[in-house]
């Protein structure tokens, strides 16, 4: 994609002055001993680094970031790198969700304000991969995603385990007897074992995965493993790849628009992805001035099978799915649902980049006549509990809980849930449905990933491997079961669900995609007039500017003041 109008570089008026500013810029960067010949008007290339050893996704991001400097160097570029705050979605408290908005904040501040022209986002864990797509779509830079990759795949005895999939069950298994507590332990140290996010299909495999679907990554580079050599092969060509985009001007606005996320969406519900999706693209969508109504979602899922057999829909892991052809291949496959003619980051379209795919393993990657489910992975509920919405991934439930009606037994809060789970006088069994509340965005504090309830034990002694559960929560994109979750608007806010009471009849209608609760709208209104709105958990800092400006579910859960394209932001000098 030749340019002969090569843009005017914004380095220049840090680097490229003849005055004293000129005289400071360089001779503070040449204090890290850089030549003067690195000032000669090639393009900077901002290296936004989200590696944190708090952050073991992220944990080999260094060295990730080595290959992007190679690369661009080789290209003819100048490569800085920094960092911003990191995601560790098992340690932050009380959810890494709460810290998103913060970090692509911290994202589009720090390509703003620093003498960049080009940015590669270096991502993986859950959050930190739409945070940092976030703030670079804010800031409007030419901009390439490099995400770590899913670890190796683990293996205990036999059998091949996946991150938190198999951790939810092999818990449940303990909990009802069947599996020892040294069998336990064991498993623990045989889960993870590389570097890399989960290589299941949660929230990190999602999301790496939509940004090649949104066309910000290079061709195949969404699922390459951590440890592979050609994870950092790709990196490398990422790094020439910036510095080419840079001199074409190729800024993320030509690639983010209404055609690439509708992309994103039908491969969302292609790969049978995390429900999280659906808030991080409502987010992303939000940045660019889009309006994307989450009926969009529901439409699109009614269009679009689930053909990738991954953990939790199916069987296999995302070491798999690279050895299968990986997104490439997905989006070949249903080319005929997408807009191939969406341009990407590589100068070319979709059609054009997926052209050569292949499928390498029919039972990982099925075709649209054998899929793994008839329709898309997640569905978008609407009714007198969740008037504004609710998710529900139906790939990930068993079937005949799709339509199912119970007696509602109702958890305050996570504490609440903890407490009483496993009492052996809690009124419940498999027929019932399990109903969290105070858990979205303003309750939990931050949306935490609460929604996938662990079954009471005396369900689980009994076999039970599911049963109906709500609330406002999110969960993890590792959890299966049928949980609908992201009902907005949430309790904390006198939702609908803060008026759900013990024994309450609830029925789940997936056909009509409906979600009720089985009394009438003034018996509603009466029991809402009684609600008082809980303290705020916040009065102060960032979690105060949380409460304060966060965006309900259905809306993404951003902040309202970052709606929209950011401003250009003009240059202030220091002197």
């Amino acid at each position: 994609m030749a340019n002969d109008n090569k843009p005017v570089l914004r380095s220049q008026d840090w680097f490229g002055r003849k005055d004293k500013l000129g005289f400071i810029h360089r001779s503070w960067m040449k204090s890290e001993g850089f030549p003067h010949e690195v000032f000669d008007g090639r393009p900077v290339i901002g290296i936004c680094n989200s590696w944190s050893e708090l952050t073991n996704c992220n944990a080999h991001l260094r060295q990730v970031a080595e290959a992007v400097k190679r690369g661009v160097w080789a290209a003819g570029g100048f490569p800085l790198e920094f960092p911003t705050i990191s995601l560790g979605e098992p340690f932050m408290r009380p959810t890494t969700m709460m810290f998103r908005n913060l970090m692509a904040m911290d994202v589009e501040e720090s390509i703003r304000a620093n003498p960049i022209d080009g940015v590669v986002l270096l991502c993986g864990c859950d959050k930190t991969t739409p945070a940092q797509i976030m703030g670079a779509a804010s800031a409007d830079l030419p901009s390439i995603v490099v995400p770590g990759g899913p670890m190796l795949k683990g293996r205990w005895k036999n059998e091949e385990i996946g991150s938190g999939t198999d951790v939810w069950r092999f818990d449940e298994e303990r909990r009802a007897g069947r599996l020892s507590e040294g069998e336990f332990c064991d498993i623990e140290s045989c889960m993870s074992r590389s570097a890399g996010h989960c290589m299941t299909m949660g929230t990190a495999s999602t999301m790496t995965s939509l940004a090649e679907a949104l066309g910000l990554t290079l061709t195949g580079c969404a699922n390459i493993p951590a440890p592979d050599s050609r994870r950092y092969e790709i990196a490398h060509r990422s790094g020439q790849r910036i510095v080419e985009m840079v001199h074409e001007d190729l800024k993320i606005s030509k690639i983010l628009n209404a055609r690439s996320v509708d992309n994103a969406i039908r491969v969302d519900m292609a790969i049978g992805g995390s429900t999280n999706a659906v808030i991080h693209l409502k987010a992303i969508a939000n940045r660019i001035g889009l309006d994307l109504p989450l009926a969009r979602f529901d439409e699109i899922s009614r269009q679009v099978p689930v053909i990738l057999n991954v953990k939790p829909s199916g069987k296999y892991l995302m070491e798999d799915v690279y050895y299968a052809g990986g997104v490439p291949a997905v989006m070949k496959e249903i080319l005929g649902l997408l807009d191939g003619d969406a341009l990407t980051c590589t100068g070319k379209s979709i059609a054009e980049n997926v052209a050569d795919a292949e499928v390498h393993d029919r039972d990982v990657i099925r075709t649209l006549d054998n899929p793994i489910q008839a329709g898309g992975g997640t569905i978008v509920l609407h009714g007198n509990l969740c008037p504004n919405g609710a998710v529900l991934k139906t790939s990930a439930a068993e079937r005949h809980l799709l339509q199912h009606e119970g007696r509602a037994v109702v958890f305050e809060n996570h504490e609440d849930l903890m407490n009483r789970l496993d009492d052996p006088d809690l009124d419940v069994d498999e027929t019932c449905v399990l109903v969290l509340r105070n858990a979205g965005p303003i309750g939990g504090p931050g949306m935490p990933e609460v929604g996938n309830m662990s079954l009471p034990k005396k369900v689980l002694e009994k076999g039970v491997r599911d049963m109906l559960r709500i609330s406002d929560a999110r969960m993890s994109g590792t959890s299966y079961g049928a949980v609908v979750l992201h009902v907005s608007p949430e309790a904390a806010v006198g939702g609908p669900l803060a008026a759900v009471r013990n024994g309450d009849r609830i029925r789940l209608d997936t056909e009509n995609r409906r979600l009720d609760v089985l009394i009438d709208e003034h018996e509603m209104n009466r029991r809402l007039r009684e609600w008082q709105a809980p303290e705020p958990h916040y009065d102060r800092g960032y979690g105060r500017l949380f409460l304060e400006n966060v965006l309900q579910a259905d809306e993404g859960c951003d902040f309202g003041f970052l709606k929209g394209r950011g401003a250009k932001g003009k240059l202030a000098l220091p002197f």
